[in-house]
């Protein structure tokens, strides 16, 4: 069974002149040449799969993939001739959170579209009838669902994924947008379980982040719906805001089901009670799996194989160090700051004098308003400490929070105006690739979806000629694999260049994965921040899992970290020891 996918964006047919076409063996024995809306269209039965025209063409707008042939006729969904095709569907279950874990590009939006009545299903057709969509899901848990939906008999409630986009579609008061959502009249319940009291009287232009995500998640629960579908919970939020949300949409799920996807693991593993691992090339095809045990589907993923599909999912394994935590090896010191304040209206930050050593990669961690932005804001240079203190002799790199593309210029252009280097060999091999740039070059920045566009600024700020690299949460809108590779990265970025790089993320994953020591900040959210002094991984991660409560342990198998049930045995005993990270 092959399929061939035309990048509709990448494909422009005039000025290329059909290489692709031109050059196939089955165009030679008489086939017409095809183009449909701009874009070539290639026969599918006529393919033999050689590859010509993947190599031909200079967008890279085409993929031929051969897929197993037990997958032909389970199509769901498919965008169009060529376009990207969806095999199966995730379940909703009644009573309980079901997760949707995989790579970016692999379906999972188009399955909350699917069952949460936007999208109708084509089985991969040009259309399809209802009738046809019965017969395709008979016998499955599936039927009634997509019966009652079909019937007008199902309400949804939708969480999207870019809540970033909230702003540009609704002007006015938080409170009015939630009070628009809210039919239970459960919104003065949502706005204390989400600490937003200090959030709802502001214009929802003015919110940050965090503040917008758990606006959303409000929203999304306060509404009368038979099932709730959320899209991406953990965007901006710190480690005690995942923790409050996710135990808010638990209570949610013991009256109506509740879909979530999510690249955070240790949330999707406290939370979710089945998971259905996303599969395929991303924005060629995805296949969703059967449901498994939450602990179990998580582990197969990140081994990278399903046993019961029996299918490879990624070359290598995702692996988590054992002997943790680990300290920084380098002693030289790169820059020693003096203790600053900074102070806006209703806010103060004051940081301890500190020092970031010479290779070392120091990861930050606190909850949301404690001033991280605004301390990485002082080392950047991009504002001014109240006492005007911190002025660094050397070149800094500075990733913000939130990304925007402010030009539209190819990725390709863009990137070699900060370093005409980027096209060697080894930048494409350790940059590029890892975080499949490499695809993106033609594409215009304006063009890029916010997980792209993340991508393109890591590796713009980690291309520029600086002593210091700042990063501001680079996991956001990145699928577990690509955390992954950022991670990896920027290790061997550190190491290999000697350089210094502080990272600001609320994964524990990646802050895990990377950092060498921590920088830990407390405060009252919103009111005052105070930024400790770097200290060792052990240090630094029991000081702030403590002010959170919340333990972490090893999972047996994978070595990844999970987060403690409150309340139990080993909660209780990690606790009561003072080791709030990894007690061995």
């Amino acid at each position: 069974m092959r399929i061939a996918v035309v990048d509709a964006k990448r494909c422009k047919p005039k000025r290329c002149s059909l290489e692709c076409v031109k050059y196939c063996p089955k165009v030679r024995t008489g086939a017409e040449a095809v183009v449909v809306n701009d874009k070539a269209v290639i026969s599918e039965e006529l393919c033999v799969g050689c590859g010509i025209c993947v190599k031909k063409c200079p967008f890279k707008a085409i993929s031929i993939v051969n897929l197993p042939e037990k997958l032909e006729g389970r199509e769901v969904h498919r965008y169009g001739v060529n376009g990207f095709v969806l095999y199966n569907l995730p379940i909703p279950k009644k009573g309980y959170v079901v997760g949707l874990l995989g790579a970016n590009g692999t379906g999972k939006s188009t399955a909350v579209k699917i069952l949460s009545g936007q999208l109708k299903p084509n089985l991969g057709k040009e259309e399809a009838s209802w009738e046809e969509i019965f017969d395709r899901f008979a016998g499955t848990e599936l039927l009634d669902y997509l019966k009652a939906l079909a019937d007008g008999n199902v309400r949804t409630a939708v969480k999207p994924q870019y809540i970033e986009a909230i702003p540009k579609v609704y002007k006015g008061k938080a409170i009015d947008l939630l009070k628009k959502a809210d039919e239970l009249g459960i919104a003065d319940e949502l706005i204390q379980k989400l600490d937003l009291e200090n959030s709802i009287k502001r214009d929802v232009s003015e919110l940050s982040g965090g503040e917008l995500q758990r606006l959303a998640i409000a929203a999304c629960l306060a509404k009368d719906a038979d099932f709730y579908f959320l899209d991406e919970i953990t965007s901006y939020l710190d480690i005690y805001q995942r923790t409050t949300a996710a135990k808010v949409i638990r209570e949610k799920a013991e009256e109506k089901p509740v879909l979530i996807v999510e690249h955070d693991i240790a949330i999707l593993d406290m939370l979710a009670d089945f998971v259905h691992i996303s599969y395929g090339e991303p924005g060629v095809y995805g296949v969703i799996t059967n449901p498994k045990g939450v602990r179990v589907g998580i582990n197969q993923y990140l081994r990278g194989y399903l046993p019961e599909e029996n299918v490879r999912i990624r070359d290598k394994p995702i692996e988590f160090e054992v002997f943790q935590p680990r300290e920084g090896e380098s002693e030289k010191i790169l820059l020693e700051y003096p203790s600053f304040r900074k102070s806006y209206p209703g806010f103060t930050l004051y940081a301890e004098g500190g020092d970031i050593k010479n290779g070392e990669v120091l990861g930050v961690v606190g909850a949301n308003a404690t001033g991280k932005s605004t301390f990485v804001k002082v080392l950047a240079g991009v504002i001014e400490d109240d006492e005007k203190k911190i002025k660094l002799d050397l070149k800094v790199s500075y990733k913000p929070q939130y990304v925007k593309a402010d030009v539209s210029v190819p990725v390709g252009t863009f990137l070699r105006g900060i370093n005409p280097a980027v096209d060697s060999s080894y930048y494409r091999t350790e940059f590029l690739k890892p975080l499949g740039i490499e695809n993106l070059l033609d594409r215009n920045l304006d063009d890029l979806s916010g997980g792209e566009l993340q991508r393109v600024a890591i590796i713009a700020c980690l291309l520029r000629d600086a002593d210091l690299y700042l990063l501001d949460e680079p996991s956001a809108h990145l699928d577990v694999e690509q955390r992954t590779e950022v991670a990896r990265l920027i290790r061997r970025f550190a190491l290999n260049m000697e350089k210094s790089v502080l990272v600001v993320d609320h994964d524990i994953y990646l802050i895990d994965m990377i950092s060498d020591r921590l920088l830990v900040f407390e405060g009252e959210p919103g009111r005052k921040g105070v930024a400790r002094k770097p200290r060792g991984m052990r240090e630094g991660m029991n000081l702030f899992l403590s002010n959170l409560g919340i333990t972490f342990r090893r999972d047996e198998e994978t070595k990844r970290p999970r987060v403690n049930k409150l309340g139990s045995r080993l909660d209780r005993e990690q606790k009561a020891k003072g080791e709030y990270y990894y007690y061995f």
